[in-house]
């Protein structure tokens, strides 16, 4: 069989026609093309996590109600959600805390206080109200944020003085009249100062006490009568180690500080000038007429009558000038002393020259 080299090329070609060699041809390159694409998706997976090691704590389910606590490695808190993690356990209660009850005082705690500077304290309580023995309770307005110490200090003398006074006045203990508590400042509220007690949640200022009869015992106003006011100072210093009031330093004549301050050798410090009452009447207004005195009528005498010479006043008496006098003989001039010379001042003597007068 005769071929030629051109037919043996086409021959080489499994004897396939243009047609199927064009197809091939296709193929090979979608091939080529896709190979990069199929290495791209092989080479980024994302990695899978290692297998857990044998020797890791496994970790129990949360436990149901009714089952026993499964018994691991880790602690209980741990295999529980966040939301029933326990949360952390407060501060156990003071001595002051627990003996300050609600039978005594409506004194919830607060957090708590950290500064500015010294600033603040510890055992942290707001004082709203006092409760008395037969369960009235006397509210402090507004309510007063201090130590539990300095709380318990003002209900026990609000329960054993105050609330027995207003009794003694025929009436009931309403409320306090809180001026000022816990203030993070100096003294006086003088700047750069030393801390006053109230920075330190250690005092309260007071205004004056309202009574259930509408009345009030004002601490600083002289209209207030001075036993009440002596009866409350008694109390206050008996009380508090510092007392402040009216004639102390010119800060406190409208009110009285009270704070529980330590001292050595326990030092109180009781300054507070209780001022007489102001005068009923104005000094320079004219006295009353005293009861004892006669009636006018009597004192000015009735119409008709002889007038004594001790009842007529003096205007009404006739003068000298009225009554004319005879006229007396006309004495004879007396002759006048003539004034004595006055002697004349006596010359007084060198005093003799001194032997040492050389020394000079």
């Amino acid at each position: 069989m005769k071929f030629s080299a051109g037919k043996a090329a086409r021959k080489w070609t499994f004897g396939l026609s243009g047609c199927d060699q064009r197809t091939i041809g296709a193929v090979l390159a979608l091939l080529l093309v896709s190979a990069p694409a199929q290495a791209y998706l092989t080479t980024s997976r994302v990695p899978l996590p290692k297998p857990r090691p044998a020797e890791a704590p496994v970790i129990e389910p949360a436990q149901k109600p009714g089952e026993e606590p499964a018994k691991s490695g880790l602690p209980a808190e741990l295999g529980k959600p966040a939301a029933e993690a326990r949360p952390p356990e407060p501060p156990p209660a003071s001595a002051c805390r627990l003996a300050l009850t609600d039978a005594i005082a409506v004194a919830p705690s607060i957090p708590d206080i950290k500064g500015p500077g010294a600033c603040g304290g510890p055992d942290m309580v707001r004082l709203e109200a006092v409760i008395l023995p037969d369960k009235t309770r006397v509210p402090l307005k507004p309510a007063g944020t201090m130590r539990c110490a300095m709380a318990t200090a003002v209900a026990d003398w609000i329960r054993t003085d105050m609330a027995p006074l207003a009794t003694s006045l025929g009436t009931k203990l309403l409320e306090l009249d809180n001026f000022d508590s816990f203030d993070c400042r100096g003294r006086n509220r003088v700047v750069g100062a030393k801390l006053s007690e109230h920075g330190r949640a250690n005092a309260l200022d007071v205004r004056g006490l309202k009574l259930a009869n509408g009345r009030s015992i004002a601490l600083t106003e002289r209209n207030t009568p001075r036993e009440q006011r002596e009866a409350v100072l008694h109390s206050v210093c008996t009380r508090f180690t510092t007392v402040l009031g009216p004639g102390s330093d010119g800060y406190h004549e409208d009110h009285i500080h009270l704070d529980i301050a330590e001292r050595r050798g326990n030092y109180k410090i009781c300054q507070w000038d209780v001022w007489d009452e102001w005068p009923r009447l104005a000094p320079l207004m004219p006295a009353l007429r005293p009861d004892e005195a006669p009636p006018r009528e009597v004192a000015e005498g009735k119409p008709g009558e002889a007038k004594s010479e001790a009842a007529e006043p003096a205007a009404a008496r006739p003068t000298a000038e009225a009554e004319p006098e005879p006229e007396a003989e006309a004495a004879p001039p007396q002759e006048q002393p003539k004034p004595k010379p006055k002697p004349k001042p006596k010359k007084r003597r060198a005093p003799p020259p001194s032997p040492f007068s050389f020394l000079r």
